[in-house]
């Protein structure tokens, strides 16, 4: 029998989610500066349209929203039809929202876990058997430092990026032999609207002022800055050319876990 060599396509092809802005546009940057067409979904066209102009290479916009059960599927068939199947998948779409645990609704733990982890599986779903079929093939979450430990208030949350931890490593070592890896990013705090989001809510609950709430948010970092798009993107970047590298949570936090 005759073996395909497990090398991506020529030019690979890589998708993004949540690419409209911060972590994901910075991913989407990093993997065109490397020859990669890249794939852009978010909710927001508008966004994505600014991320496509700021790649160096070739990009297709498909705006959706992965609350929606149908929408990896339909995302990644666009994909497909007009480029090929997908090499790298970095799920990275995500959010958080605040709660006493006394006060977390249904609605709103549904709504994390469904954006945060169930949507990426979906993804993952749909893409792995091409990728094994090739030989080869990168899955990177965008996880979070709440993959690791709890946080007050944020029950949801850290449920849905623990459980993305989890798949992550199911995956690896489902797929060890194949050629395809999958790791998680665990970022601490990042400079993002998605931390802007958090200043405001601490700002809210404390009265303390904003760049109060700030320094709060960068004191979780030993560092004490918080951590940049660019220094996520990178780690995104190691995880698809590391091809030892498999089943990791990889912190991206300036020290926060040692371990």
């Amino acid at each position: 029998m005759c073996h395909r060599p497990p090398v991506p396509a020529d030019p690979p092809i890589a998708l993004v989610t949540g690419a409209g802005r911060g972590i994901g546009r910075a991913v989407a940057e990093r993997l065109a500066a490397e020859g990669y067409r890249v794939a852009l979904t978010a909710r927001s066209e508008d966004q994505l349209r600014e991320t496509a102009a700021a790649l160096a290479g070739e990009s297709l916009v498909l705006p959706g929203d992965m609350l929606e059960p149908t929408v990896p599927d339909q995302v990644i068939g666009e994909v497909e039809r007009a480029w090929g199947p997908v090499d790298v998948l970095v799920a990275n779409a995500g959010a958080g929202e605040s709660a006493p645990i006394a006060r977390m609704s249904d609605e709103r733990w549904s709504r994390q876990l469904e954006l945060n982890l169930t949507a990426p599986f979906r993804c993952i779903r749909r893409v792995v058997p091409h990728m094994v079929e090739n030989g080869w093939g990168r899955i990177v979450f965008v996880a979070s430092l709440a993959a690791k430990r709890g946080e007050p208030y944020l029950s949801a949350y850290v449920a849905s990026k623990h459980g993305v931890l989890g798949l992550t490593r199911s995956v690896a070592a489902e797929l060890a032999k194949t050629g395809v890896t999958a790791n998680a990013i665990c970022p601490a705090y990042v400079d993002t609207p998605m931390t802007d989001g958090a200043v405001a809510m601490i700002v809210r609950t404390t009265g303390r002022s904003p760049e109060e709430a700030r320094r709060v948010l960068e004191n979780v970092q030993p560092s004490g800055r918080l951590i940049t798009v660019v220094e996520v993107a990178e780690a995104v970047w190691f995880c698809v050319v590391n091809s030892g590298v498999n089943g990791q949570g990889i912190n991206v936090d300036g020290g926060a876990i040692q371990g």
